[in-house]
């Protein structure tokens, strides 16, 4: 049995990267995770999210010519927020964000301590 776009079926985690996670399927074939489609929310390191020989439910998002499988483990999972909650939700986390790199490049100019000329 070949896997099929949107399809949602359990694999496991053969292999874990900076960029994605390699994830065997049922049918012996193996996809990729790309980074982006691991959780909701912003991922740093996937190692936070999905552990090697984890089962784990994905959702077949393409599969190319060359037969690459695209998968994604956060399309498995029905939204569970209407959308006023994910944007307030994605607006809180960006202004967490925009905070603590306003707070490292201050730290990186020394305080914002400036010597001026004259």
């Amino acid at each position: 049995m070949s896997v099929e776009v949107g399809q949602i079926v359990e694999g496991t985690v053969s292999g874990i990267t900076k960029f994605g996670a390699f994830i065997l399927l049922p049918d012996g074939s193996t996809g990729m995770v790309h980074i982006s489609e691991i959780d909701d929310s912003y991922v740093k390191d996937i190692n936070d999210f999905l552990k090697q020989n984890e089962k784990v439910k994905v959702k077949v998002l393409a599969v190319d010519e060359k037969g690459k499988i695209s998968l994604s483990i956060r399309r498995v999972r029905e939204p569970s927020m209407d959308f006023e909650a994910q944007l307030a939700k994605f607006l809180k986390d960006s202004e967490e964000r925009l905070q603590d790199i306003k707070r490292n490049r201050e730290a990186k100019r020394g305080g914002g301590y400036w010597r001026g000329r004259g």
